[in-house]
């Protein structure tokens, strides 16, 4: 995909003045339209340019925009969602003028403009020298232009892909890309290569998950010792004791009421990556699963032509049954996660909110690439099962029991005035480290053991008579 340009000059000095020191660059292209869906094509279409040992800028995808650069570039890049083309200087762009229009023709997507000039001398032969890229917008292969560069001399070609801010395209290309290509080595249908990174990534979450279930089961068991704290203390003026006994309650069973936030707060950069990912992932074009011809796009059971207000200019004429699953999906999963959780006659605005968002995933999706919809249905489906498993893995009553018993034994131990040090010591018979739970009055006989080794080492030299003679003296 890589195509080497050189000029050369032969008897130009007939042509071009001797005082002519650069020649000019000037590059226009109409971006044809190729994919099924225009808006979302023409969001992802924009002109790239790089700075010479700098970072990588691009005009906006959204709408006419135009910026001028002062200072040197190293190569300037049309692209638009799966293809790109870029001329790659040997030397540099000594600046640059560039400009994007936006197109209501049907067949074109964007008018691109570029103007630059570069250094001439005519006494060389080589004038110029490039090298134009011409192929598929794949992170593995952008990426791979850079293996043998270090330092300033890296392209960054692999920013024509589109994969988030920085957070989240480390996620993409640390974790999601590297699985994804492996997988791609071994299956050939993308959609079964996207049902097992699904599973992957669930995998990898379960630690979380299965703790948050754990807390979110606790929480059910106080639920009734709540409600009891709530009509004791009822009112605005008594929030602040509400909350107190709350939270103390919560401090004795061992239950962090942030808990269950947990998985969601990890899945949710995740699903951000992959809300960038599938759409800039060309290994999808025209891969079809199960109805759908193309992963890379939404899948239209049913089409119109007729423009309708308001769904027209957002949700296409057009109706997805992946996108419809998905949400679907998300709702069963939310009504059987808020099961889950406790406090919900507390939260009531919580409980709306919960269900506004699998309709705002539709608004947003009905769009999108049907390859994120498809994980989404997976990522719901296998979230829902574990769900079921788990719940049979905790008695209520068993539970509520364990809970009973932890908050009694620190109320006992409050009563005493006791406060318990939990510290790792190397067990005799296993020699291996186990954590054991001291009181004070243990504690302190440690202490004075540890103080008395440390004193007979420092003084060893100095004495005459053994510690264990001097203990008899001091008895007699």
């Amino acid at each position: 995909y890589m195509l080497k340009m050189d000029i050369w000059q032969k008897d130009m000095d007939r042509v071009i003045p001797s005082s002519a020191v650069y020649w000019d660059f000037i590059w226009d292209q109409k971006m044809r339209r190729q994919e099924q869906g225009r808006m979302f094509e023409e969001r992802n279409s924009a002109l790239y340019y790089k700075f010479a040992g700098d970072d990588v800028e691009h005009l906006s995808e959204s709408g006419n925009d135009e910026e001028k650069a002062t200072t040197s570039l190293k190569w300037i890049g049309f692209k638009n969602q799966f293809f790109s083309t870029a001329f790659i200087a040997d030397g540099k762009f000594n600046d640059g003028i560039f400009t994007s229009r936006s197109l209501e023709e049907d067949r074109y997507l964007k008018q691109f403009h570029a103007e630059s000039t570069i250094d001439y001398d005519s006494k060389e032969p080589q004038v110029a020298g490039f090298n134009i890229f011409l192929g598929p917008n794949s992170y593995p292969l952008l990426s791979s232009y850079d293996d043998d560069l270090s330092g300033d001399q890296t392209l960054d070609l692999d920013k024509l892909v589109p994969l988030g801010y920085k957070f989240f395209r480390w996620i993409n290309t640390l974790i999601v890309i590297p699985v994804f290509t492996f997988l791609g080595k071994f299956f050939s249908n993308y959609g079964v290569i996207i049902l097992l990174l699904t599973i992957f990534i669930k995998l990898v979450l379960f630690p979380f998950t299965y703790k948050s279930y754990k807390s979110q089961a606790r929480m059910r068991v106080l639920a009734p010792q709540i409600k009891e704290i709530n009509d004791k203390y009822p009112g605005q003026d008594k929030v602040m004791e509400r909350q107190r006994l709350t939270m103390d309650l919560y401090s004795k069973a061992g239950v962090n009421p942030m808990g269950g936030c947990l998985p969601l707060l990890l899945q949710m950069p995740i699903l951000i990556a992959m809300f960038t990912f599938f759409p800039s992932s060309i290994e999808l074009r025209g891969e079809s699963f199960l109805w759908a011809k193309d992963l890379s796009t939404y899948d239209a059971i049913v089409s119109w032509d007729t423009y309708i207000p308001l769904i027209t200019p957002y949700f296409g004429n057009h109706i997805s049954l992946f996108c419809l699953l998905m949400t679907i999906t998300n709702l069963i999963y939310t009504k059987i996660n808020m099961q889950n959780t406790a406090g919900q006659q507390q939260m009531p605005g919580m409980k709306a909110m919960m269900y506004m968002m699998p309709l705002m995933y539709l608004f947003f999706c009905f769009t999108y690439p049907l390859a994120f919809s498809l994980y989404y249905v997976i990522s719901n489906i296998v979230m829902t099962a574990q769900t079921q498993v788990m719940r049979k893995f905790y008695d209520p009553e068993k539970m509520r029991k364990e809970v009973e018993a932890e908050i009694a034994a620190k109320r006992k131990q409050e009563k005493r005035g006791v406060k318990n040090t939990t510290i790792t010591v190397t067990d005799p018979k296993t020699g291996k480290s186990v954590e054991k739970n001291l009181s004070a009055s243990e504690m302190n006989k440690r202490r004075l053991e540890y103080a008395r080794q440390l004193d007979a080492e420092r003084y060893k030299d100095e004495r005459t008579v053994p510690l264990s003679e001097l203990d008899k003296q001091d008895k007699q």
